[in-house]
């Protein structure tokens, strides 16, 4: 899941004998982000670029994209992989979207989702040759995120993550406030490497996602998404609240752009 809104921890825990008002909150955000092909910026070229730095894994590898979505840039792994891919998203609502794409594009066989939380990967320990996320890993923090995900990953076994980064040690007072609050681990490129580095990992390359990974692939889009989702929801608050954080936050990285976005780190388990 790469939702860029905040869920409240007690959507972790919901069942349906504890069920309250916040759920039908809950499902206008997965209706919102279930809508577009992409729920956090990223794109196929830099998906590529990443893996270009990773040794391919073959058909007996196992690979774990972690906070999947409905898998945009898990397919393009299985395009350009015969690794069998396990893909894992909170929400069914996108892992019923992720099976989909994947029957689609006839990769059913070895390309499946699964629901569950990072926060408790039904993987075994040691079992992985891959452990994929973009814009996902916040939802953990990266710290916590590389630091628990290591121990499901072979000796030599690698970890591509993006994550929400600070370009500069310094920055405008309002980007750095609403960042700091929305995601308090963001933090410089050095500062990131260091955390691998701390965890047991070998940085193998690192790289900035271009600009068109926001604006093309993920704000433009929801511009016609945002006009239906009102449309049909007409007069109902979470739904206006949700579209403008949206408008907001696209309005906030036009402006200050140069100081932050998404990197891509790549790193080998030693």
């Amino acid at each position: 899941m790469r939702l860029h809104w905040p869920i409240p921890e007690k959507f972790s825990d919901m069942n349906d004998d504890n069920k309250s008002i916040h759920e039908f909150d809950f499902d206008l955000i997965c209706e919102y982000f279930s809508s577009l092909d992409r729920q956090g910026p990223g794109s196929e070229e830099s998906t590529r670029k990443a893996l270009s730095f990773i040794p391919l894994p073959g058909g007996h590898s196992k690979v774990a994209d972690i906070g999947c979505g409905t898998g945009g840039q898990t397919m393009t792994l299985a395009k350009l992989s015969p690794a069998q891919i396990t893909g894992l998203d909170l929400f069914p609502v996108f892992i019923d979207l992720f099976n989909q794409n994947a029957a689609n594009l006839q990769l059913q066989h070895r390309v499946k989702g699964i629901t569950g939380t990072m926060e408790n990967l039904p993987f075994e320990p040691e079992s992985l040759d891959l452990i994929w996320s973009e814009g996902a890993i916040y939802n953990i923090g990266f710290e916590r995120g590389i630091n628990e995900w290591r121990s499901f990953l072979k000796q030599g076994g690698y970890l591509a993550v993006t994550d929400a980064t600070w370009f500069t040690d310094r920055r405008p007072q309002e980007i750095h406030d609403f960042w700091t609050k929305e995601y308090p681990e963001i933090d410089t490129i050095p500062a990131k490497i260091s955390q691998l580095q701390k965890a047991g990992y070998v940085l193998e390359a690192c790289f900035a996602l271009p600009e068109e990974c926001w604006t093309t692939n993920f704000y433009q889009p929801q511009i016609k998404t945002q006009a239906d989702f009102l449309r049909k929801h007409t007069g109902n608050a979470t739904a206006v609240e949700l579209v403008a954080n949206q408008q907001h936050e696209a309005g906030l990285y036009e402006q200050y752009k140069a100081f932050y976005g998404y990197v891509f780190y790549v790193a080998r388990k030693v």
